[in-house]
């Protein structure tokens, strides 16, 4: 089943029971997923931003934004509007695929995998998580990296509390600890 309409079906379902919500738009739901990468190096090396932008345009399936300094850092030698990362915001269909691919193919694919941390919520529901390598993903082969570097993935919803976004997060089948 698509993990929207197991939402809908099921989960709202769940929840509604959980936290005894008397409105049905009270339950808490997946507004967006945004993947990103920090890249200080790019400073230096401009062949970096676009070797990491097909990466999250391959991985994504949505072109990634650079991301600029706000202002000069002298002890990392940035300097103000230099590139120092990429952002991709996923909604709708595409949020709840990359949701599922997250699921059932990438934390399966993680070496002794226990679980994603608890703490990465942020006191209003929403949860954030890292992945130290692109080789999770299958659509990236070894032999075009030059380099290991993560993503940081947020998940944001309209849950108010972290357990009720835990509870979400949980339904939706994200392996949590």
């Amino acid at each position: 089943m698509e993990i929207k309409e197991f939402y809908k079906t099921k989960c709202v379902e769940l929840l509604q029971k959980e936290f005894t919500y008397k409105n049905i738009q009270e339950v808490p739901k997946v507004i967006k997923i945004t993947v990103n990468r920090g890249l200080g190096e790019a400073s230096k090396n401009s062949k970096l931003l676009d070797i990491s932008s097909k990466e999250i345009a391959i991985v994504t399936g949505r072109k990634p934004v650079i991301t600029f300094s706000k202002k000069s850092i002298a002890g990392f030698k940035i300097r103000d509007g230099m590139p120092i990362g990429l952002k991709v915001t996923l909604r709708k269909e595409f949020m709840y695929n990359f949701l599922d691919k997250l699921n059932k193919l990438i934390f399966p694919r993680i070496r002794d995998f226990q679980g994603l941390n608890s703490k990465g919520f942020d006191g209003k529901g929403n949860f954030t998580f890292g992945l130290t390598d692109q080789l999770v993903f299958p659509e990236i082969e070894y032999d075009e990296i030059d380099q290991l570097r993560g993503f940081d993935i947020t998940i944001v919803t309209t849950a108010k509390t972290d357990q009720e976004g835990y509870a979400l997060l949980k339904y939706l089948g994200v392996p949590l600890k």
